[in-house]
């Protein structure tokens, strides 16, 4: 079995620099993402955040792996206490006033696979979410109320 990255695209009705800004302000992140209570776009930064089903949570912790401020935003993955170790990149592209955002998460396939909470999936249900719903309407129509994604129930 191939160990494909899961690729999510979306055009959102915002200009770059806001959706750079939602990308790299933790305070602005709580609303649309998860809530980290730090964040700088600095390779070598190092974040951490928890996220998951309601009946359990998974200590993520993350490193900034590569920036082009307003083109790219990189990092590792990884959970507390489990093996394994994946790679997120978003990636900005301007079409005309609007951006298209590219999200990759290659390296899934080295979680363990007896865990159905970090199941592909899942991450690619989370992706969809994250991007076509909680960051979309974060930037085309400000913040609302808190949409912090949720593991599926299986």
């Amino acid at each position: 079995m191939t160990d494909e990255p899961i690729v999510v695209e979306q055009v959102l009705d915002a200009p770059i620099n806001k959706v750079w800004e939602a990308l790299t302000d933790h305070t602005k992140m709580k609303s649309w993402y998860f809530n980290i209570l730090d964040l700088q776009a600095v390779p070598g930064f190092e974040f951490e955040f928890y996220g998951g089903r309601e009946d359990r949570q998974y200590l993520h912790r993350c490193k900034v792996t590569a920036v082009e401020p307003c083109r790219k935003l990189s990092y590792s993955w990884k959970y507390e206490g489990y093996p394994g170790e994946s790679f997120v990149s978003f990636e900005l592209l301007n079409e005309s006033g609007k951006t298209r955002v590219k999200v990759t998460h290659e390296g899934l396939g080295s979680f363990p696979q007896d865990n159905a909470d970090l199941a592909k999936e899942n991450f690619r249900e989370g992706w969809n979410y994250i991007i076509g719903t909680g960051l979309k309407n974060f930037v085309e129509q400000g913040p609302g109320e808190n949409i912090q994604p949720k593991i599926p129930s299986k």
